[in-house]
């Protein structure tokens, strides 16, 4: 009986067996089928998923990547002439804009546009003298239907009425001294740019010869860039008003206001600094006037922003003299105390201004972490595809970037001079260098090197000859790049503020690729097609208004090929607007100075520069790849998966 209940026991084992296998079996399957799923999912998430801004992560092969290529959206250049620089990153007023959305719900757009206060019309002055007032009054009450006695009788008890009717039309006005008067002038320039937000003006300046005008100038941000776009550059104006009397009345009424720059008596010829006040804050300069309904809005923010701990930033105020003359050592001494780093050779070299950049600020960033002066060289190669000749060509740091604001930032000398100087004192002085031509002597590394002198020696192979590379690796979370020392040429910019203000600062723009990309049919099938001026007339309809102003940035050459457009459009294109730097012009004049009387060429990346800043700068922007064609921007089936 046992032996027959053990055979019959064996077949249930082996039973046991099977079934434990094809748990096993199935338990794989539901494995694989998990990973399969989640394979799916992450693919989806990946379609799907918009990655952070690479600028707000300190990553150097992020920022690389960002820097020189444009976004999936942007069409206006495919190589690296997009350049950003500190102003586009300086993020107080936007930062506070959306503090002040957050904090206010529902009425997030009106706190936004008050997180930098700005000038209202109804802030300015409307009250009048008692004396005024009573004149006023009477003038009015004798326009009415009063009798002849009631009217003889009114100008026996006030004759200062038969005085105000019967004034001189053509005294002269007192531009510096009628408070009146600049407070019209001001209520004129308000109502007349209603897309402008002003900050602050300058008083008034008498016209010599012109007793009927006066002078005046202010600080101003279009609306757009106030409360949409978070740029925080200014501007700056000054237009000459023409004054007429009304003949019934005897008060002053502007006639008419000026184009772009045309008030010169109240241009500055430097830069005028206010007294320090508390906390040694400088304060505004006393020829400038902010009505006192705007300086409580200012105090208020001001002290909301110290009790919150936000830094104090400069202010990118384009129109403003520049002052880019070179910095010098005082003495002897003064040199001899200092201690400096340089960057020699590198593969930066004529490559793009994005490249270029990118190298610079990590020579800028190490120099200020070793708490050292930057010997930098203020010749910039420019490539050759920029330069009318063909040829890479030397040319100043000073045509493309504001030099004044980077020496008021930071410790920096030129080249040239601390080589004169160093001439002079090292052997007297005993002054010390250290050498080194390898990348991997970290910063951290050189931190305590007491010489005079701390110089970097770059080879000839790339990429290891690139200045970024001293940022790379364990270094990239010690040295930041300051971009906010590093801002764009004033001198361009005032370019680009000069053709937006000739536009009012109330237009669209459209960037139309066409040239090589057109002709190829391979690669961008509908280009040609979509940016002809019947696709173009037809895509715009339902996007930009009729009779408004359209700037065009576009490579073709031939510009009468949009004249079309010109039926329904006020176009514009960069050539329109070449008297801003022409032999006669403002910038013509000032960097032939800068260029010790040599002319300067308004060269192919200034052009691309203020192409692309003013486009950036219309109410809205339409691209061609994103808006125009279907076509993708680097060729047939390049688009990205979002798109």
């Amino acid at each position: 009986m046992l032996g027959r209940a053990a055979a019959l026991s064996a077949p249930r084992w082996r039973g046991g067996a099977l079934d434990l296998r094809a748990a096993v079996r199935s338990g794989g399957n539901l494995l694989f089928a998990l990973f399969v799923a989640a394979v799916l999912a992450f693919t989806l998430l990946a379609a799907v998923h918009s990655p952070d801004d690479p600028l707000l992560h300190p990553s150097s092969h992020q920022l690389t990547d960002f820097l020189t290529s444009a976004t999936s959206t942007s069409t206006l250049l495919t190589d690296d002439s997009v350049l950003r620089t500190g102003e586009d990153f300086n993020s107080s007023s936007s930062s506070a804009a959306g503090a002040s959305t957050e904090a206010a719900g529902g009425g997030g757009e009106a706190v936004a546009a008050e997180a930098v206060p700005f000038i209202k019309l109804s802030d300015v002055g409307a009250e009048k003298t008692e004396p005024e007032a009573e004149r006023a009054v009477t003038v009015d009450a004798d326009a009415g239907t009063a009798g002849d006695g009631a009217a003889a009788g009114a100008e026996e008890e006030n004759p200062a009425v038969a005085e105000a009717v019967s004034c001189d039309t053509e005294a002269p006005v007192d531009c510096a001294a009628d408070r009146e008067l600049f407070n019209l002038l001001m209520r004129a320039a308000i109502e007349r740019f209603p897309d402008l937000h002003f900050y602050r003006f300058g008083r008034p300046v008498a016209v010599p010869g012109s007793p009927m005008e006066c002078d005046l100038a202010w600080r101003f941000r279009p609306a757009a860039d106030a409360i949409g776009t978070g740029r925080t550059t200014y501007y700056k104006d000054y237009r000459r008003f023409t004054l007429t009397r009304d003949i019934n009345t005897c008060t002053l009424v502007v006639d008419s206001v000026g184009e772009y720059h045309s008030g010169v008596g109240a241009k500055r010829n430097g830069k005028r600094k206010g007294k320090k006040g508390k906390k040694g804050k400088r304060e505004a300069p006393v020829t400038d006037f902010v009505p006192a309904k705007t300086q409580v809005r200012l105090d208020e923010s001001t002290a909301n922003n110290e009790a919150a701990g936000a830094a104090n930033e400069p202010v990118f105020v384009v129109g403003e003299a520049v002052n880019d003359s070179l910095p010098v050592v005082a003495s002897e001494s003064d040199f001899s105390r200092g201690r400096y780093l340089i960057y020699m050779g590198g593969g930066e070299r004529c490559k793009g201004m994005n490249h270029f950049v990118w190298g610079f600020l990590c020579a800028l960033g190490e120099a200020q972490f070793l708490n050292r002066t930057l010997v930098m060289d203020l010749n910039v190669c420019l490539n050759a595809r920029y330069t009318a000749s063909g040829k890479d060509e030397d040319r100043d740091f000073r045509l493309y970037f504001d030099f004044e604001h980077l020496k008021e930032s930071a410790s920096v000398i030129d080249q040239s001079q601390f080589w004169q100087d160093w001439g002079k004192w090292h052997k007297k002085d005993r002054l010390k260098n250290f050498y080194t031509e390898d990348i991997r002597m970290t910063p951290m590394k050189l931190r305590d090197v007491k010489d005079t002198l701390i110089m970097r020696k770059f080879g000839s192979v790339e990429p290891d000859n690139y200045w970024s590379r001293v940022c790379e690796g364990e270094t990239e979370g010690v040295i930041k790049r300051p971009w906010h020392f590093l801002w764009k040429s004033r001198r361009l910019m005032e370019i680009v503020s000069a053709i937006a203000s000739r536009m009012s600062w109330d237009f669209d723009s459209v960037h139309i690729v066409r040239g090589e990309k057109a002709r190829n049919t391979q690669l961008w099938p509908n280009l040609d097609k979509d940016t002809s001026p019947d696709s173009l007339l037809m895509t715009l309809n339902d996007k930009v208004g009729a009779g408004r102003y359209l700037y065009i940035a576009t490579d073709e050459p031939d510009k009468s090929f949009f004249d079309p457009l010109k039926e329904k459009y006020k176009t514009q294109f960069l050539d329109d607007f070449k008297d801003l730097w022409d032999e006669n012009s403002e910038w013509f004049t000032e960097t032939k100075e800068l260029s010790n009387g040599k002319p300067v060429e308004f060269d192919g990346y200034m052009r691309v520069a203020v192409d692309t800043e003013v486009f950036l700068r219309g109410k809205r922007h339409l691209e061609t790849f994103n808006d125009l064609t279907r076509d993708c921007k680097d060729g047939v089936n390049t688009c990205p998966a979002s798109s």
